[in-house]
C-alpha cells in the first residue's frame, strides 16, 4: 500500500535540567521521549517520526531548537495540532512555531549555524535557584585572560583535544565562526548573581562535549592552573596530542539559536 507522508518543521524551547538529554534511552526521562509521547497522545497514532537538528546532552537547555515531524497518511490541521501539542507538553518544553515543509527538506542535513552559550559566575556561592541555568565557580577568575584566550578558538582548527573519546572515524577538524567571553546581559533573573558571564560560541557543528571541554580549559586558565600557551598547544596540529578531562556540567549550556541557511521560515 502506498504511504503518503507529510512533513513539518517545529521550533522548540526547553529547560534541560531534569532530562537526560535529547536522545531516547531506556529507563530515563529524555526530551525525545516526552515529545514523542505528547505527539502520540495528540495524534492518537504511532504513524509518525521525529528528527532533531542536534542531540543535546543531559541538563543542556535550548532557547531555539528545531525538530522535523513526519506524519503518515493524513495531514495535520496545523493550528489544532499546535495548540494541543503545547497544551500537553510538560511545562519545561514549549513549541514556538510549526510550518509545513516537503520531502526535499531534511533538518539533519540542512546547512545551519548554531550558537551555544555557557553561563557562569564566580567568586562566591550563588542562589540555588540559579543551578539549572549557570555554573558556579567559587574561586576568583582572571576573566581578562579568559576573554583573550577564548578568541584563540576562532577559525579552522584540529579540535581533537576538545572531543570526548574520539575514535578513528571522528572528524576532528572544524571551524568556529565566533568565540568570546562577555558579561551576561542576555538571561537575567532576580535570583541570579549581580554579575555573571557567558561563553558564546558559533559554528556549523561541534564535537562531542566540545564546548564543555573548551569552557573547562578556559576556567582552568582563569584559576591559574594552566597558561594561555597551553590553550595554544591544544589547537596546534603539530603539537603532541593533549587529552583534556575537565568537562563542565551540562546545566550551564544553552543552545541559544539555530540559523537555517537559505532560511525557509
Amino acid at each position: 500500500m502506498f504511504r503518503k507522508r507529510f512533513y513539518y518543521l517545529i521550533q522548540l524551547q526547553y529547560l534541560g535540567f531534569r532530562y537526560h538529554g535529547w536522545q531516547k534511552q531506556p529507563n530515563v526521562n529524555t526530551l525525545q521521549r516526552m515529545v514523542e509521547r505528547t505527539t502520540n497522545y495528540v495524534l492518537d497514532t504511532k504513524d509518525f517520526k521525529v528528527l532533531a537538528a542536534g542531540r543535546t546532552d543531559a541538563k543542556v537547555s535550548a532557547n531555539e531548537a528545531y525538530i522535523e515531524l513526519f506524519v503518515d497518511h493524513k495531514p495535520l490541521e496545523l493550528k489544532v495540532f499546535f495548540d494541543l501539542f503545547n497544551q500537553n507538553l510538560p511545562q519545561d518544553i514549549r513549541a514556538i512555531s510549526i510550518q509545513e515543509t516537503d520531502e526535499q527538506f531534511n533538518i539533519i542535513q540542512h546547512p545551519k549555524i548554531k550558537e551555544y552559550i555557557y553561563l557562569f559566575a564566580f567568586g562566591k556561592k550563588f542562589h540555588p535557584f540559579s543551578a539549572p541555568f549557570m555554573y558556579n565557580v567559587m574561586e576568583v577568575l582572571d576573566i581578562d585572560q579568559m576573554m583573550k584566550a577564548a578568541k584563540l578558538f576562532e577559525g579552522k582548527h584540529n579540535f581533537r583535544s576538545y572531543c570526548h573519546r574520539p575514535n578513528e572515524n571522528t572528524i576532528v577538524h572544524g571551524e568556529i565562526i565566533q568565540c568570546e567571553i562577555v558579561k551576561n546581559t542576555l538571561y537575567t533573573a532576580s535570583f541570579f548573581p549581580e554579575e555573571s558571564y557567558m561563553l558564546r560560541v558559533k559554528g556549523e557543528g561541534f564535537k562531542r562535549n566540545q564546548i564543555r571541554l573548551m569552557m573547562g580549559a578556559l576556567l582552568d586558565l582563569g584559576k591559574g592552573k594552566i597558561g594561555i600557551d597551553f590553550i595554544k598547544q591544544t589547537l596546534d596540529p603539530d603539537a603532541e596530542e593533549i587529552t583534556l578531562e575537565h568537562i563542565v556540567p551540562g546545566s550551564g549550556l544553552i543552545l541559544n539559536s539555530v540559523t537555517l541557511n537559505n532560511e525557509i521560515l
